[in-house]
């Protein structure tokens, strides 16, 4: 029998219907593997055996009766450790979060995924806060990345990409802020995408505002359609949330390939300034140069930004400024737990004004205006997501780079944050020592359903995917972890 570990959501779910195997099964594999995927890369801060065994018998019985709740039934899921879960500790990275309070509610996107009958495997790793690009916190440590342990996964939502290269649970709940579920799906080889923001619903508020999404991260575009069904639905506690989606995210994958055809395609390599990698840029212009093959008009041509540096000094008042809020009320003992990196951020986060606080609204503001007016010309723009593969883990920067921020070497992702549109990152090949490459694909705010058409299609065409990673060997035996430690 094919490892289920390695199905996609959409493919478990045939399975399940033709009763050729069962959640129960499928739920164990995935246990295994995210067994693994802990002790080698460090992609948990709880897996939940116990309460997911429990939830995947529920879920076999209802595929026995052919009554499943939603096409996502039964299928392993994983949530990043910055949502709520009823149940279990949601510490977010930080030792300043105590373990021992009472869990009980649920984020938006955590009930709708319980309320579909996916089984709900455990919680992955998250910088403090979520604050920066990779995956490394004073609470959990490093996370490393799928192909190559002693790298970075990525980050914030490093713990979810590793664990879905991995095969523990297709299906996984990230937060992007500034690109952090696009960052290590670029990283890890994997498809991700950040919905229009207020697409999925999201509470409590994120301190860092507007800003923050939640999103799908899964192997392939039509995962990312099906969870996106699920966890789009309304929540009231969600002052911002847009409107039900009108139809299926899923049903408008349909027309595979064919769906490129005519799209109006803007190619920006660089964004006018930015340094990218040779084997980088080789790799998603061979995927641009498909797209055309496809039937895509093509134009290469760079969107109305302004320079990198202002956009950077906007994003980051705004992003600093939220690091100093989350941390407002912290004791002397609580700020000094915090990553060193973090710490910094809110000291001068605490400084700004009002003012600077509104100056960085209005750069958003032009910027979206801008976007807007593009995205009438181009029905997608597509660019690299990261201008480079994976670097070592445990630090924010590359060593020797002379950087000293995670925005410096994000420059593809966090304007759009800025914009509020939605942005998908699906792998487009590797360099030569095997580290996944990520193309990006942005759409015209609410245009989530073309983004993913466009991915979709790459897919169907053999454009996107790479090898998934080797499993990682088994660590030394040792008794299986239960519950949610």
């Amino acid at each position: 029998m094919t490892d289920l570990a390695t199905l996609t959501a959409a493919e478990l779910a045939a399975v399940f219907a033709a009763g050729e195997a069962s959640p129960t099964e499928a739920t164990a594999a995935v246990l295994e593997r995210a067994e693994l995927a802990r002790s080698t890369v460090n992609a948990f801060t709880l897996i939940d055996h116990e309460g997911a065994a429990e939830q995947a018998r529920a879920a076999t019985e209802r595929w026995r009766r052919r009554e499943p709740l939603s096409p996502v039934d039964g299928v392993p899921a994983t949530v990043k450790d910055i949502l709520l879960q009823r149940g279990h500790p949601t510490r977010r990275g930080s030792a300043a979060v105590p373990a021992g309070e009472r869990w009980e509610e649920d984020a938006p996107s955590v009930a709708r995924l319980r309320e579909a009958g996916a089984v709900l495997v455990g919680k992955t790793t998250t910088p403090e806060f979520g604050w920066k690009g990779v995956t490394d916190s004073p609470l959990h440590g490093a996370t490393g990345n799928p192909y190559a342990p002693e790298r970075t996964a990525g980050g914030s939502s490093g713990g979810s990409a590793a664990a879905v290269a991995l095969g523990a649970g297709p299906l996984s709940l990230g937060t992007d802020g500034g690109g952090s579920v696009r960052i290590p799906a670029a990283f890890c080889g994997i498809f991700a995408l950040k919905p229009t923001y207020g697409r999925v619903p999201l509470y409590p508020a994120s301190a860092f505002g507007t800003l923050a999404h939640v999103g799908p991260m899964t192997r392939d575009a039509r995962d990312a359609a099906l969870l996106l069904d699920v966890i789009s639905g309304p929540d009231a506690r969600d002052w911002s949330q847009l409107a039900p989606a009108t139809g299926s995210f899923a049903n408008a994958l349909v027309g595979g390939a064919e769906r490129v055809r005519g799209l109006r395609v803007a190619y920006s390599p660089r964004l006018r300034e930015v340094v990218v990698a040779p084997e980088v840029a080789a790799a998603v212009e061979r995927a641009v140069a498909r797209l055309g093959e496809l039937g895509a008009e093509v134009d290469e041509v760079d969107p109305p930004l302004p320079s990198l540096d202002e956009l950077r000094e906007a994003f980051h008042v705004l992003w600093f400024s939220g690091a100093a809020r989350v941390t407002e009320f912290f004791d002397e003992r609580q700020v000094a737990a915090l990553d060193p990196g973090l710490a910094e951020i809110r000291e001068r986060g605490a400084r700004y004004s009002a003012l600077d606080y509104l100056a960085a609204v209005d750069v958003r503001m032009a910027l979206g205006r801008a976007m807007g007016g593009f995205h009438e010309r181009y029905d997608l723009l597509v660019t690299p997501t990261l201008p480079i593969t994976a670097f070592a883990k445990g630090v924010e920067v590359p060593e020797g780079s002379g950087q000293r921020r995670w925005t410096e070497w994000t420059p593809f992702t966090y304007p759009f944050n800025l914009t509020q549109q939605p942005a998908a990152s699906l792998p487009c090949g590797r360099d030569a020592a095997g580290l996944p490459i990520g193309l990006q694909l942005v759409g015209p705010r609410h245009g989530d359903a073309a983004v993913l058409r466009a991915a979709h299609a790459l897919e169907v065409a053999g454009i996107a995917g790479v090898p998934e990673p080797a499993p990682p060997p088994a660590p030394p035996t040792t008794p299986p972890t239960r519950g949610g430690r």
